[in-house]
């Protein structure tokens, strides 16, 4: 796996080096050091710039996490991350910046971060700024594997998946109202339970507000729900809040 991401993490710094680095790297030229612009940058994001620390953050997952589940995790995240907030390219810089660290490539990760105007107030990827001062945050486990990292194998993985649904205790059916945040900004509140499934939920928006099923994409904390994914799955309680994005054209949503 880490051999793929060092070849991923190449790939993807190729493509920042042409872009995001390039233009940064024009801006500052054009800006100059004692520019009154750049002075005006640094007080609007307000925070000191960090080398980036060699330091990886250290968890464990709740359960014994396999290579390719981490692997999907990540790639949940990269792909939900820029949906709601922050800018497409500087995500883009983070996550080659993340994939060079954890190929202990820490020089190119540098770089990459100096070259996109990524300010690190603590010297970790977990909190930065890009110049226009938005906030960024990357969780723990798209900067190292778990702890509890175990190797994948076939028998290995059915098991581990066997004692995932046998921890789990069963769904409750009590029904309470869930707050849907679409991106329209309106709020929708729906009767769901922990057992429903978010397909169910779905329909009953469908119904509700007359927008399409292949029209919704479902997320919480950043990730993408998927139609099986029940409440309980992505331990989404009473008071919380769900986004929903619909979209225009339901030709280009995949279900």
């Amino acid at each position: 796996m880490w051999q793929a991401n060092c070849r991923r993490m190449h790939n993807i710094a190729d493509w920042i080096s042409g872009t995001v680095m390039g233009g940064c790297v024009g801006r500052s030229r054009m800006d100059g050091p004692g520019s009154a612009h750049g002075s005006t940058r640094t007080k609007k994001r307000g925070a000191r710039n960090e080398p980036l620390k060699k330091d990886r953050p250290k968890w464990k997952s709740e359960y014994p996490m396999t290579e390719g589940q981490l692997r999907s995790k990540r790639d949940e995240f990269w792909d939900t991350a820029p949906a709601f907030d922050g800018r497409k390219e500087i995500w883009d810089a983070l996550r080659a910046a993340a994939l060079a660290l954890e190929c202990n490539d820490l020089e190119l990760a540098q770089a990459i971060v100096d070259g996109a105007c990524i300010t690190l107030p603590h010297g970790s990827l977990t909190e930065s700024y890009d110049e226009l001062g938005n906030r960024y945050q990357l969780p723990a486990y798209t900067l190292a594997p778990p702890v509890n990292l175990i190797t994948e194998t076939s028998g290995e993985s059915k098991l581990s998946e066997s004692a995932q649904k046998q921890a789990q205790p069963p769904p409750s059916r009590e029904e309470f109202q869930l707050r849907v945040r679409l991106s329209t900004g309106k709020d929708v509140h729906l009767t769901a339970s922990l057992a429903d499934s978010i397909a169910v939920l779905k329909k009953q928006l469908e119904k509700q507000e007359d927008i399409e099923v292949i029209r919704q994409r479902w997320f919480f904390s950043g990730k993408l729900l998927t139609d099986k994914t029940r409440l309980q799955d992505a331990k989404i309680q009473k008071d919380y809040v769900v986004q929903v994005i619909v979209n225009i054209n339901p030709s280009v949503i995949p279900n």
